[in-house]
């Protein structure tokens, strides 16, 4: 109600009275109604937090993205269309609104501090991906982990090329510079232009959903102890094998010989559609 007004004609005590009761009444109600909406806006937060939290509890072999820049997020996005979970560690409030409204599991604080990486799950996860926008940071995250003698693939993202080794040291299994990957890829498209065509042709997904997958060959599945050619392999799923992997010494073999059998722990390289490969690893390389 609107106070302050000029009166239309003198009010009597009573008038008064009831004019100072509507508005103490209306001043009282606009601010409880004020105070509510922010606690409940708080609690929604809050709720959200905790189920955020709870999710991330439930996972397992996932993986953890430290870092929501450029890379971390390109790296986010390629792990959920594949279908991977992924928990992303970042300490910028406005990375975290941005996270809460894509509805992806993460969480807000250091990713060199032991607390954030635990509430991140990192003993159960199955990769941890560095994409900080410094090195030295990503090798303090590498050293915190090992420290914790926590045996999870890292994988780390290196601005100078002359840090990779420093990152191997630190404990991280594989180490890559964006930088030179963008300039090997842009001199294959120079030096080899109708190569990189080809390769680009038989492999953007967006158009024929074809790609280089991995499939482990596990114990009693119906394909291991077989070769090649008794399996009929590419008349049968409409893939390729371009590369195996020998579950014993770790050697690769490229594009296998039809008489090269398949042993159980083998990991075979594979180029096909997308439903092949998910069907070819169902039927015949699981018991």
């Amino acid at each position: 109600s609107t106070i302050g007004f000029g009166e239309v004609r003198p009010l009597s005590p009573v008038g008064r009275f009831f004019t100072i009761f509507l508005a103490l009444t209306g001043i009282g109600l606009v601010t409880f109604v004020a105070a509510r909406s922010a606690q409940l806006f708080l609690a929604s937060d809050r709720l959200r937090e905790r189920r955020n939290m709870r999710e991330i509890g439930k996972l397992t072999d996932h993986y953890i993205i430290c870092g929501y820049g450029r890379v971390g997020q390109r790296l986010a996005e390629d792990l959920q269309l594949a279908d991977h979970p992924i928990v992303v560690i970042d300490r910028e409030d406005e990375v975290i609104q941005r996270l809460r409204d894509n509805n992806v599991l993460h969480v807000q604080g250091d990713a060199e501090d032991e607390t954030t990486l635990r509430r991140a799950g990192i003993e159960r996860a199955q990769g941890l991906i560095l994409a900080l926008p410094q090195d030295s940071s990503n090798v303090f995250v590498a050293l915190t982990v090992r420290d914790m003698q926590i045996d999870v693939e890292i994988l780390a993202r290196t601005i100078d090329h002359r840090n990779r080794s420093k990152l191997r040291r630190a404990g991280a299994n594989k180490v890559i510079a964006p930088s030179e990957v963008g300039a090997d890829r842009m001199a294959q498209v120079v030096l080899r232009p109708h190569t990189d065509g080809f390769l680009e042709h038989v492999l953007h997904t967006s158009t024929l959903s074809r790609q280089i997958d991995e499939v482990q060959v596990h114990e009693r599945a119906p394909l291991a102890g077989q070769t090649l050619a008794e399996s009929n392999f590419r008349q049968q799923f409409e893939a390729i094998v371009i590369g195996m992997i020998d579950a014993e010494t770790g050697s690769m073999t490229f594009n296998p010989l039809p008489s090269e059998r398949i042993d159980a722990g083998d990991i075979l390289i594979v180029l096909g559609e997308t439903p092949v490969i998910d069907a070819l690893r169902e039927k015949v390389c699981t018991p």
